[in-house]
């Protein structure tokens, strides 16, 4: 049974009130190194920090169960490790164990995928990011994957690429393809039979790769491409890209056009009846959708033109409770007695809140890669909309409605825990600009004090947080810390996460919560501190609360 044990003394507060500032992480580096959190006039969340309890928690690495330290934080391992008071084995790990210990090639699934290729005499396709971000994939699987493929006697094997220029340099993707392609040279060379070629690509956030249903035409982008193999033609990729580059020497690689290679006018890889695909994405958020187009049979998202029968599977489950895909290589984390169905179990009424682009890590991940409610009865979940728009063309995002929201339901007194995601450092962060971060975070400032002053009003306890850096670091820099500067000697701007710590600080209107100082505390110690203060005990195996007794 989930019971929360109450404590002896008197809660701090009745309720608590949790901001978690998507992508705002903590450095000393200043203004000039590319920090826009230093950048930005944010009195009210500056003050805060001075003058407010305040601790700093690692949100990367291995303290959210990456493989290691030299590992980014993302939004998903950071609302898990929130959400469930310790710290579980992520993606990134778990693929990389089972690769290296050959369990997953020994799995039926990956047999099955093969052994369809072989006896069909069909195309086995690997589709996914295309990087060693190692936050949505790693560059390292696929080569893997490619290299059983081989050993089984697959013959064919198409590679449709998604270009990322958000978790690694905005502009690397030509390094990555030409390393990629001289290794696909020295495979053909090894063994002349084997047939294997990138077949389409694009960027990350052009095709596929859509999340929580934002933009449904991004996935549709990328069914035309891989799948039906209508888009622009190219001979090589290599020549895509530099023809896109050269079109347009502002666009990133995130949003670069898609494009279908092509030999002798005609596609070299669409996806046709009797082939297996493989997604080869770890993480869960950006995945699902493809996932449902390759897998569902009533599908009405969009029209698929046609719907080729193969066998397809995920390189994880991307959604255990609606089991997507059915089919997957790997088993993700089993991460169980989360802080959420804890206060369900014992009627504690919660409140999640984001915009469209974060309403899945509150919710989802939160509860430990959960679909649905705990207990309906006493959990509402809010979700305000994005804007189907690039982040920088309006910084202030939804942060104005999501406040607006957020009032009223403090203000109703109905809700004992409330937990709320504010996007802007972390989505208009990826876009590498850095004055339109600034403004996001400057207007986000507004709203945090008028949620400071309903807080003061309605005797709830506020604690401020992040789930990773990104807005602290938007400048690439070297190993000692210098600014890199392109051969235009433009600056360099930096679009993915940071290996920074983030802040944790606490607004109490009775001031008498203090924090322990605890160097390596991380995300997964805001649970028993929210626990504490409501008065509970840390469930066995949480990570120990921060607040001083």
């Amino acid at each position: 049974m989930l019971n929360l044990k109450k404590k002896t003394n008197d809660p701090l507060a009745s309720r608590v009130l949790l901001v978690i500032l998507d992508g705002v992480g903590y450095t000393k580096a200043g203004a000039e190194k590319g920090n826009a959190v230093d950048k930005a006039k944010i009195p009210t969340l500056k003050g805060l920090w001075s003058q407010k309890p305040t601790v700093l928690l690692q949100a990367h690495g291995k303290a959210v169960g990456m493989p290691s330290d030299d590992d980014m934080g993302n939004s998903e391992v950071g609302h898990n490790a929130l959400g469930a008071g310790r710290v579980f084995d992520q993606g990134a790990k778990l693929v990389s164990e089972s690769i290296a210990s050959g369990s997953l090639f020994a799995g039926n699934v990956w047999k099955k995928i093969t052994n369809n290729a072989i006896e069909q005499k069909s195309t086995l396709h690997f589709l996914g990011l295309f990087s060693d971000g190692n936050v949505h994939s790693h560059i390292d699987h696929l080569k893997a994957l490619i290299e059983n493929a081989i050993q089984s006697s697959v013959h064919k094997i198409r590679i449709h690429i998604l270009l990322d220029g958000r978790d690694v340099p905005e502009k690397s993707a030509m390094d990555y393809l030409i390393t990629f392609e001289e290794y696909l040279s020295g495979k053909r060379k090894d063994n002349k039979d084997l047939d294997i070629c990138i077949a389409s690509g694009g960027g990350r956030m052009t095709l596929t790769m859509d999340r929580y249903e934002a933009d449904w035409n991004i996935v549709q982008e990328g069914w035309k491409h891989h799948v039906l193999g209508i888009g622009r033609e190219f001979k090589t990729a290599k020549d895509a890209l530099q023809t896109l580059y050269t079109e347009d020497p502002k666009v990133i690689d995130q949003y670069l056009p898609g494009f279908v290679i092509v030999k002798d006018g005609i596609p070299v890889g669409p996806v046709q009846d009797k082939d297996s695909v493989v997604f080869f994405n770890f993480r869960g958020d950006r995945a699902i959708e493809i996932s449902r187009a390759f897998t569902e049979e009533n599908f009405s998202f969009f029209d698929r033109v046609r719907f080729p029968k193969i066998e397809f599977a995920g390189m994880m489950q991307y959604d255990g409770d609606l089991h997507i895909p059915k089919q997957y290589l790997v088993p993700p984390p089993t991460i169980d007695r989360t802080m959420g169905e804890y206060l369900a179990h014992a009627k504690l009424k919660q409140y999640a809140l984001s915009e469209t682009q974060k309403f899945g890590h509150v919710t989802f991940f939160w509860n430990g890669n959960r679909s649905g409610y705990f207990d309906e009865t006493v959990e509402t979940y809010q979700e305000i909309r994005s804007d189907v728009i690039p982040f920088d063309q309006k910084p202030e995002m939804k942060a104005g409605e999501i406040t607006e929201a957020l009032i009223q339901a403090l203000n109703s007194k109905a809700y004992s825990f409330l937990r709320v995601n504010y996007a802007n450092g972390d989505m208009v962060g990826h876009t590498g600009n850095l004055d339109a971060t600034v403004q996001s975070l400057e207007f986000l400032d507004e709203c945090l004090a008028k949620v400071l002053k309903v807080c003061e009003d309605t005797d709830t306890v506020l604690l401020i947080t992040a789930d990773h850096g990104n807005a602290d670091e938007m400048f690439q820099l070297d190993k000692k810390g210098n600014v890199q500067i392109d051969s235009n000697g433009k600056l360099v701007p930096k679009t993915s996460h940071t290996l920074n710590p983030v802040q944790l600080v606490v607004v109490d209107p009775k001031n008498k919560i203090q924090f322990i100082e605890n160097p390596k505390a991380g995300l997964g110690n805001v649970a028993s501190t929210v626990f504490d203060i409501l008065g509970f005990e840390s469930p066995e195996g949480y990570l120990p609360s921060l607040i001083k007794n």
